[in-house]
């Protein structure tokens, strides 16, 4: 039988340290390609390029393991990877190790799990993967085991049709997991702020700062509870945007003509 074919990405750029974590993580499960931004992408969310050519390169090749970067947006990597580069559909698609949080509302913001949705929609098994360290020299070496064990538990037993994980490590000591919690997003929001400023030719411009704003503190359900209390918080995330318990809210809209 053949290794499983795993496709990596991410959308802090090929050289992020998050994603050469992530290689190191899945490169002992199957045969590796990878396809990730030239240069950093964060908070691109779903975004395409549609106004420029892409272009991708591959960087080296060895054994089980083929690096390609592209100059496009994470949700591109997998879209020009899945024309270009596969010869069959990947077993599973992971996205990360993102550099920071993606729990939330900030899923919404994310090139991580752009890029992992985008793997869903092409019905790959996809997992983004998330460290609480904004740091670009991060310490990823605690939590390569237990994202291991996540990827293997996929490969082994699937995942329901048009549902990908959100997973999101503490940055903890690896002694200091308490062990996965599968939860819910929290309801929260990030309260934007932004630093004004003016240039040498007395032109405004901005900096976009703020903050996370939990807006459940109190619940003991959700990623952000799971993550504050040191547990791996891991979200199943459908592709389906349709408010499907609120149709009957919107019924009396019907009308024929």
């Amino acid at each position: 039988m053949s290794k499983p074919l795993i496709f990596v990405t991410n959308d802090d750029g090929i050289n992020a340290k998050g994603i050469a974590a992530l290689i190191e993580m899945v490169k002992p499960l199957g045969e590796v390609i990878v396809m990730a931004p030239f240069r950093g992408n964060s908070g691109m969310s779903h975004a395409i390029t549609v106004k420029v050519p892409l272009r991708y390169k591959k960087l080296r090749e060895e054994e089980n393991l083929t690096v390609y970067a592209c100059n496009g947006t994470p949700a591109d990597c997998v879209k020009l990877a899945m024309s270009q580069l596969f010869h069959r559909k990947p077993d599973i698609l992971v996205s990360g190790i993102n550099h920071g949080s993606n729990a939330s509302i900030s899923i919404i913001y994310s090139g991580t799990m752009g890029a992992v949705i985008e793997g869903c929609v092409n019905e790959i098994q996809s997992v983004g993967f998330s460290l609480l360290d904004y740091s670009s020299d991060a310490d990823f070496s605690q939590i390569i085991d237990h994202g291991r064990k996540i990827v293997q538990n996929v490969l082994e037993n699937g995942l329901p049709e048009a549902t990908c994980l959100n997973v999101n490590l503490p940055a903890v000591k690896k002694q200091e997991i308490k062990g996965v919690k599968v939860c819910r997003q929290a309801k929260g929001m990030w309260k934007e702020e932004f630093d004004k400023r003016i240039d040498p030719r007395s032109g405004e411009y901005f900096w976009l700062t703020g903050y996370f704003e939990n807006r459940e503190n109190g619940s003991t359900d959700t990623d952000e509870w799971a993550l504050s209390n040191n547990y791996i918080s891991v979200v199943p995330v459908e592709v389906d945007f349709t408010a499907h318990d609120k149709m009957g809210y919107f019924k009396k809209w019907n009308y024929e003509i």
